[in-house]
Order: C-alpha cells, then sequence, then structure tokens
C-alpha cells in the first residue's frame, strides 16, 4: 500500500514521503495511530495544503521533546532483582520496569513506547537503553541490574560483579597431583610419604 507519512519514521522516511509499506502494517499501526495518510489524490492535496502546520506542529514537538531530554539524557537507574549463581535473572527487565524507575526517579515525560529494548534483560550488568522522546530525538540512559545496591554500585564502577565471584570460588581448593600415581590412586601427602619409606 501507498502512503504518504506525517512524521519521520526510522528506516522509512521523513514527513511527506511516499513509501511503500505492507498493507497490516499501514491499515493496523500507521493509519490508526495518524502516522501516515493513504496515497491518493485527494489525501495529496490535503496533504500539501496543510504541509506548513504539520511541519510546525513537528517542529514544536521537537522542540519540547529536546528539552526534555536534557532530563533523561544519562540517566542511570538502578533495578534490584534475584538471579542465579551464574548472573541469569529469574524472569527479565522489560519496558514497563524501566519506565517505572524512571518514574521513580523523577522522570515523569517517559512512556513504555518510547523506550527501544531489542529485547528483555536476562542477565545482570550494566545496559545502554534507547529512549526515543520524538522520532527525531533519541538519548540513551543506563540500567544497572544487580542484586544488591552494593553490587550495583560495583559494576557502576566497572567491576564485573560475575567474573570477581569465580576468581573466589576457584582460589579455595587445590587437589595434591602425583604424576607417577596409577589411575584411581588417592595422592599421599608430602609428610606421611617419607614416614613410610624409612
Amino acid at each position: 500500500m501507498e502512503i504518504i507519512l506525517l512524521e519521520r519514521i526510522e528506516k522509512l522516511g521523513a514527513i511527506g514521503d511516499v513509501v511503500t509499506v505492507k498493507d497490516g502494517y499501514a491499515r493496523n499501526f500507521l493509519l490508526p495511530n495518524k502516522k501516515a495518510l493513504r496515497s491518493n489524490a485527494a489525501n495529496k492535496k490535503v496533504f500539501e495544503a496543510n504541509r506548513a502546520k504539520i511541519e510546525a506542529d513537528n517542529a514544536a514537538r521537537r522542540g519540547d521533546a529536546e528539552k526534555a531530554a536534557e532530563g533523561v539524557n544519562g540517566k542511570q537507574i538502578v533495578l534490584i532483582r534475584q538471579s542465579s549463581n551464574a548472573g541469569h535473572l529469574y524472569g527479565s527487565v522489560a519496558v514497563r520496569d524501566v519506565v517505572e524507575a524512571l518514574h521513580a526517579d523523577g522522570v515523569n515525560n517517559v512512556t513504555k513506547a518510547m523506550v527501544v529494548l531489542e529485547r528483555p534483560i536476562k542477565t545482570l550488568g550494566v545496559f545502554d537503553v534507547k529512549v526515543a522522546l520524538h522520532p527525531e530525538v533519541a538519548v540513551t540512559i543506563t540500567v544497572n541490574v544487580a542484586r544488591s545496591p552494593e553490587e550495583a554500585e560495583l559494576q557502576a564502577q566497572g567491576v564485573d560483579v560475575m567474573a570477581d565471584l569465580f576468581e573466589k570460588d576457584e582460589a579455595g581448593f587445590t587437589e595434591d597431583y602425583d604424576p607417577n600415581a596409577e589411575p584411581g590412586e588417592i595422592a599421599v601427602e608430602a609428610e606421611e610419604a617419607p614416614a613410610e619409606e624409612a
């Protein structure tokens, strides 16, 4: 289906572009959300008549979004979650969790539709998440997922908490190794061996 875009849409085009999209995408998303018009002679005339107003409205919304971006850009939020010893979360961090954390931090102008999360976060760590306040204004926030506030502080300083945890575990126990021992034979303590020979 050919449509006329009423706002900039990433990977599709800018205001006024006539593009071809799949029928379902146009009927179910673009047209009901007033992001586009069907491309026909009547709609082209309507669009050209209102083009200045549409572009002025877009510029005003972009200006508001740029002001809001100053308060959101670079924001760091901490989410405390339970996880396995390997660092895999019981559940995941979704868009809703990010929005709720931003609201709790005093950023109320972000909605679920604005947060761009390629896939849910399922491990501990620090992640960059894109927030599109306007089709032309996007900022990045940092999401710190940890098991405790102390771990979150360490992760914020750049410490890999899971790697440190495994290093501590490995340093605890070392097994004696006798290269001359037969398979299945238990290693003899170093102090006991000379006493048996004498």
